[in-house]
Parts: C-alpha cells; structure tokens; sequence
C-alpha cells in the first residue's frame, strides 16, 4: 500500500507538525547530509534554476534527466562530513571523494543546461 492508498483508506489517529526538516541520517538528524556545505548549495541552486525552464520545454527525455538529478543521492554523495558520520557516507558513495561528486554532477548539470539552449535555437 502506498501512502497516498493509506491516506485514502485508513482514519486519521492524529495531526503531525515538523516544523523543521527531519531525517535519519547522521547525527543532526537533519538535511545538512544533503544541503549542508557549499558544493551542496550551489548544485541545487543551480539544479532549481534550470527547473521553469526545462519544464516548459515539454521536452519528455530533457524533464525526466532533470528530474534524476532532483534524486537526493546526488547530494549525499557531496556531503564532507567526517568521523563516524563520514565512514557511512563513504560506504554508500560510488565516488572517491565529495568533490568528485560534485563535479561529475555539475557536469551533467550543464549538459541538460546546453541541450535546454539548443532545443531553444532550434524552436
């Protein structure tokens, strides 16, 4: 069953209010394992910038490459935190380092950017 199925099916018990972002990762228990250094920040920004744009391109295989990069693995992988906190980020990281992360996903980032301006040229 799918949350959105239990949302349906199942009575409400109670109201939540996470006024903050949570998360299971680390010992913050917070997005700082995602957006929590400036490699991390710039590649969002980055990533949401292109969003209206690659949106209104209409283009099905521009949007669906633009939305994998929305998966927060991305981010993960850029993380630098060290000690006991950096070991797990390291397990799960096909990366040598944070930065390596970084720059293959900024890579990818201006190529979706390119195609965006060429699918523009074209129209």
């Amino acid at each position: 069953m799918t949350p959105s199925q239990a949302l349906k099916k199942l009575p409400k018990v109670a109201e939540l209010n996470f006024p903050n972002f949570v998360s299971w990762a680390d010992v913050e228990r917070d997005i700082s394992a995602w957006l929590g250094n400036s490699m991390q920040d710039d590649a969002a920004a980055k990533l949401y910038a292109l969003e209206s744009a690659v949106l209104k391109s209409r283009d099905q295989k521009l949007i669906s490459d633009w939305r994998r990069l929305t998966t927060s693995d991305h981010f993960y992988y850029m993380c630098t935190k060290w000690f006991s906190d950096g070991d797990v980020h390291k397990y799960f990281n096909p990366y040598d380092s944070p930065y390596e992360a970084f720059i293959a996903y900024a890579n990818v980032l201006q190529d979706v950017k390119l195609r965006l301006e060429k699918l523009h040229k074209i129209k």
